[in-house]
């Protein structure tokens, strides 16, 4: 029995390592598949206009690499070019555009971003999301609730609109029933 603990040990160890260089590899794999993505369109789009789901690609790309400016930049452009895209399209762009400027801190021209969206789509939920976040950190709960609450109505199973609607509900059973 004792002979065979270092074999069982040395397996082990063997087995950790095995699954983390896996896990690095297809990080790797996944980052230069990105990044490659990332630069044909970049490329594409410095050389000639691009329709504009290229544009919200690209963007998307720019908004997870935090670059915001680039990325509201190339919004706009998508929303230039397509301007006969069907409404729920548009709705996507117009709410990239909310979360760009909601993380630059410019919250006024993020909810009239995420407000053009839900006139565009008023089945979005993510967008009311967006907006009762953004209501949120400007301190103006009522509206803020009054979103989720709105969120609710367009998908009652929504965990995020859920949770927050009941904190802000909290919030305000206190200061009424004073």
């Amino acid at each position: 029995m004792n002979d065979k603990l270092p074999i069982f040990y040395v397996s082990l160890l063997l087995a950790i390592l095995s699954a983390i260089a896996i896990f690095i590899f297809r990080q790797i794999f996944r980052t230069r598949r990105i990044e490659s993505r990332f630069d044909k369109l970049q490329t594409k789009l410095q050389k000639e206009a691009g329709d504009p789901k290229e544009y919200y690609e690209l963007a998307s790309l720019y908004l997870d690499k935090k670059l915001y400016v680039k990325a509201i930049q190339l919004l706009q452009r998508a929303l230039k070019v397509g301007e006969t895209v069907e409404p729920e399209n548009q709705a996507l762009v117009y709410n990239a555009l909310g979360f760009a400027y909601a993380a630059q801190e410019q919250y006024d021209l993020a909810i009239r971003q995420y407000k053009e969206a839900i006139k565009l789509n008023a089945d979005y939920p993510t967008a009311y999301n967006n907006l009762g976040s953004v209501y949120e950190k400007k301190k103006l709960t009522a509206q803020a609730l009054e979103a989720y609450e709105a969120s609710l109505q367009v998908e009652p199973d929504n965990k995020t609109a859920k949770r927050r609607a009941e904190a802000l509900r909290k919030r305000f059973s206190p200061a009424s029933s004073s």
